[in-house]
């Protein structure tokens, strides 16, 4: 078990100009993950990703970190060679990504399912040629008004969210090494208890 690596798919979208945007919620969980596990990431020409191979402790199971940078409605252009040239299955493939559809501070792991309007799981399940990868779904809520989604997931957190965001993209990192550790069914157990 321990030799299945795992690869984590942070969605976002490469630049400075989109950095802290809540589209990019996917690279941050990325980030953190590999800040806790001493990784640094790399460019992995061919795939036109940033990739980091780590391990969870001595002999734990093996994670990589990848963050696409082909712009988020390419995403599964990235990361379908990177699935191959590792030999992992959609099955141990786990997508942190933004979610309007969940409220602010809620985090959902799901495996399969549709792509709820979010184009890089679009990408990824075209390029994957299924759906049945996990998905972390990290909750940014809808926008009030009249302001378009699309506007929306491009702007930064609000400052009230930036408060929680640290707390938050800590949780979203142990969900991720709770499935590599546990597997799904456990790592849903304890991360839907958490409250919201």
């Amino acid at each position: 078990m321990s030799d299945q690596a795992l690869l984590v798919v942070g969605l976002g979208n490469p630049g400075p100009k989109y950095a802290a945007n809540r589209h990019n919620v996917g690279f941050m969980i990325a980030d953190l993950l590999a800040d806790r596990l001493g990784g640094t990431f790399g460019l992995h020409k061919r795939a036109r990703a940033q990739v980091c191979e780590a391990r969870l402790g001595i002999g734990g199971p093996r994670l990589v970190l990848v963050k696409p940078l082909t712009f988020m409605n390419l995403s599964g252009q990235s990361v379908a060679p990177l699935a191959q040239f590792y030999k992992i299955e959609p099955e141990q493939v786990v997508v942190a990504h933004d979610e309007l559809d969940l409220p602010f501070g809620t985090l959902r792991l799901k495996q399969n399912g549709g792509e709820g309007g979010h184009n890089g799981l679009r990408s990824l399940s075209k390029s994957l040629n299924t759906k049945e990868y996990v998905r972390l779904r990290f909750g940014i809520g809808r926008p009030s008004g009249r302001q378009d989604a699309a506007d929306y997931v491009l702007r930064d957190f609000s400052s009230a969210e930036r408060k929680e965001v640290p707390v938050l993209l800590e949780l979203a990192a142990d969900a991720v090494e709770a499935v590599a550790k546990e597997g799904l069914a456990s790592a849903q157990n304890r991360i839907h208890a958490q409250p919201t």
